[in-house]
């Protein structure tokens, strides 16, 4: 299994607008559950506390292989998703670790 963990900086400067973006991706990329079916679970949440120091959003998804990650990143309804992420992103980390 391949857990892929991906977090953001969003780009507004305003922390009302941050997190109310932060929300809206969390709530875009959890909508994918059921949707595409490579994904064996999805959870993605916006930033609760230090928002000065700490990632506005994070994603954590597990996949069978990396095959099935390389097909949801292909996914239409995925990159829908992405195309409004990267409308407010400033900055992304990934990681895909063994699991």
């Amino acid at each position: 299994m391949i857990r892929h963990i991906v977090s953001w900086k969003l780009a507004a400067e305003d922390a009302d607008v941050r997190a109310e973006q932060a929300s809206e991706v969390a709530r875009r990329l959890n909508a994918l559950d059921g949707v595409v079916p490579q994904l064996r679970s999805i959870s993605a949440g916006a930033n609760v506390a230090y928002p000065d120091t700490n990632w506005d959003v994070t994603l954590v998804a597990d996949f069978d292989s990396v095959a099935a990650l390389e097909e949801y990143q292909v996914h239409p309804a995925h990159e829908e998703v992405v195309a409004y992420v990267r409308s407010v992103v400033a900055a992304r980390a990934a990681v895909d670790i063994e699991i």
